[in-house]
């Protein structure tokens, strides 16, 4: 009997885009050889500040960010909402629409699998979703590095790249990630005090910074 294709998710403000979340998303999909990656911006996260862009260019900046790639989508139904968002809601409503069987692959960095015990309902994200998690310097995974509630799930859960197909969810398992340095705050920081950020984001994504102008002093754009 044939698996079901693996789908990829991958959330954030993406306040911009870059490089770094393009690779993510791109060796991810590589390793674990998913059909296709949902991005999913998001409105205003229920776990962090308030997104500096509004959803609106974000959400376009991520639309011309992977436009060229076949196997990138773009779900817009979270990035306008003015109502804190939480990982547990978005997964929720994927599993509405997708149904109960398909194999769901939420990738994340090793960085946020060692705060994810402060994630809502972070238990019951592991029955609706698997966890492929990017490998990063300092942030071990293994049971004994991570937080024990989070090591003992670990524990339990780790798997091979061809486990996720046997199920729709409940994995966690690890790839390698080029590193790349670039984060969206420091870019942020850069535009603002008029830096270039040249080879660091796509230059689509940069003109239609440029065309709009954002992150100006580092204001909010709306």
């Amino acid at each position: 009997m044939a698996h079901a294709p693996l789908l990829g998710l991958l959330g954030g403000t993406f306040d911009p885009v870059h490089y770094a979340h393009l690779r993510l998303a791109d060796e991810a999909a590589e390793h674990f050889g998913l059909a296709r990656v949902r991005w999913i911006p998001s409105g205003s996260p229920g776990h962090r500040a308030a997104p500096r862009t509004a959803g609106r260019h974000r959400l376009e900046m991520v639309r011309l960010a992977v436009r060229d790639d076949a196997r990138f989508e773009v779900d817009d139904a979270e990035a306008e909402s003015a109502a804190p968002g939480f990982t547990i809601d978005t997964l929720k409503r994927l599993r509405a629409q997708l149904g109960p069987e398909a194999p769901l692959v939420f990738i994340i960095g090793a960085d946020q699998l060692h705060a994810f015990h402060t994630w809502r309902a972070w238990r019951e994200l592991l029955t609706l979703a698997h966890f492929a998690v990017g490998e990063r310097p300092g942030f071990a995974v293994t049971r004994d590095a991570l937080p024990a509630e989070v090591g003992a799930e670990y524990a339990q859960r780790a798997g091979s790249p061809a486990a996720l197909a046997a199920a729709p969810a409940g994995r966690i398992v690890t790839f390698p990630m080029t590193l790349l340095g670039i984060s969206a705050s420091e870019l942020r920081r850069r535009l603002a005090s008029g830096r270039s950020v040249r080879y660091l984001l796509p230059p689509e994504v940069l003109a239609y910074i440029r065309a709009h102008g954002l992150y100006r002093e580092d204001k909010p754009s709306h």
